[in-house]
């Protein structure tokens, strides 16, 4: 799919998450039902599938003709991130065919480039074409990103880093200051849990919206309801 066509089906839409990790109930170890929640997803309407692995990447795509935003999950001793660090995990995602790579584009010292600009630089040296989501906590990440060459700058860690704002709710502010001073989409992301807010984020100029736990984890949507009650 072109970088054209993308945008275009993206725009002013909902993108899905559809993720379970270990130990979580939907998690299977040696299977998947990601690919169920994501059919799902684009029966409601959804334009996007976020996702994680290459297992569920591959059995998203096979079911549905729906950008796919990939990412690996896996944690390095001695560094904070986990989203998508190291070359390796490029490899296997531009393997799977997804659409869009979203990865750490925190400031944090990373375990193979010592900087996030060197490892863009060198994902951009090997793969010209590819498309980068830049999943940033603070409005000075997200700047960096889109000097750095990302395609795409997400909000989705703020709240997530030690340094950044501490909300129960999503970060409006910094995608509002994101939205007006970055020249490339801002694609909103965490901690949304209603319509509302989503509509809210693209009144704030985001380019998109995705949405995870409050549609595709049960245990963290339940979690919420017997909170409240409590």
């Amino acid at each position: 799919m072109s970088k054209e066509k993308l945008l275009e089906k993206l725009k002013g839409k909902l993108i899905v998450s559809c993720q379970a990790l270990p130990g979580e109930p939907l998690y299977i170890e040696n299977g998947t039902i990601m690919h169920l929640m994501a059919n799902a997803a684009a029966q409601a309407g959804a334009a996007g599938i976020r996702t994680n692995g290459v297992r569920d990447i591959e059995e998203i795509k096979k079911n549905l003709d729906l950008p796919v935003i990939g990412l690996i999950k896996k944690q390095y001793e001695g560094f904070p991130q986990h989203i998508t660090v190291t070359m390796k995990e490029i490899d296997d995602l531009v393997k799977a065919k997804a659409d869009i790579i979203a990865l750490d584009c925190t400031l944090r010292e990373r375990p193979e480039a010592k900087t996030i600009n060197e490892f863009i630089k060198k994902i951009k040296e090997k793969y010209p074409d590819v498309l980068l989501m830049a999943d940033i906590s603070t409005f000075e990440e997200g700047v960096n990103a889109e000097k750095a060459g990302v395609d795409f700058v997400g909000t989705t860690l703020s709240g997530y880093t030690p340094y950044s704002k501490k909300s129960e709710g999503p970060d409006f502010e910094l995608v509002g200051n994101l939205s007006k001073t970055l020249h490339i989409p801002v694609i909103a992301e965490g901690k949304i849990h209603d319509p509302k807010q989503a509509k809210k984020m693209l009144e704030l100029g985001a380019f998109a919206v995705v949405v995870g736990g409050a549609i595709t984890r049960p245990l963290e949507i339940a979690q919420r309801f017997v909170r409240e009650m409590e």
